[in-house]
């Protein structure tokens, strides 16, 4: 999450001081994400460092007295990131991904049982989210849209598991069957030749694509 842009879209009201841009900030966000003061002002001073917004008061201290707007510059910056997507080509570093990637080469690993202990406690978080929903204000459109897209992260990481599963007792099922060395029909071959899709933004950067990425880089 960038605070800092935040701490801009707040200022593009008005000028405000510290202590109400930490209140405005957890209120527009749902209160889901907690910031702490000394955050907020750490952030407005390297926000005036570059430029982008300008202080009232004494220049050598932050305190609840000292006011920040934006400037044309911090406007122009805010505008940028609004509408420039975020580089999710490259894939985060999943604990719970990693974890069942691992268990697949850890011997005597149930990862069945550990994939269903995973999604039994995703489920129940699934739950409470729901619950905070249904007991909100519900014309607190800030923090129903933040409910709202934990619980669809949630969801998403429930039916990666549910694939998962179903993937590692396929593959478990074709080792053991008997045409487990039956040849690639041709088509099937993951490493075939693809259409490269066309973008300004970053693409998925994976070993298997090396050749994807060497064909767009000769567009």
């Amino acid at each position: 999450m960038s605070v800092r842009h935040a701490m801009l879209a707040l200022l593009s009201e008005g000028p405000k001081y510290g202590l109400r841009l930490r209140e405005e900030f957890e209120a527009r966000t749902g209160e889901i994400w907690p910031l702490n003061v000394g955050q907020v002002y750490t952030t407005l001073q390297r926000l005036e460092r570059d430029g982008f917004v300008e202080s009232d008061g004494d220049s050598d201290s932050d305190g609840p007295q000292k006011a920040y707007r934006i400037t044309e510059a911090g406007a122009k910056e805010l505008d940028t990131w609004l509408r420039t997507p975020p580089d999710l080509s490259a894939p985060p570093r999943d604990e719970l991904v990693m974890k069942v990637l691992v268990a697949l080469k850890v011997p005597g690993a149930d990862v069945p049982e550990i994939i269903q202990a995973h999604r039994r406690y995703l489920v129940e978080l699934m739950q409470q989210w729901t619950h905070i929903k249904e007991d909100g204000d519900l014309a607190d459109l800030n923090s129903g849209l933040a409910i709202d897209a934990e619980l669809f992260r949630l969801d998403s990481v429930v039916r990666w598991l549910d694939a998962a599963d179903a993937r590692i007792k396929r593959a478990k099922a074709d080792a053991e069957s008997p045409f487990a060395n039956r040849a690639t029909p041709a088509g099937d071959n993951p490493n075939d030749e693809r259409p490269v899709p066309n973008g300004p933004w970053p693409l998925p950067r994976l070993r298997g694509n090396s050749r994807q990425e060497v064909r767009t880089t000769q567009r």
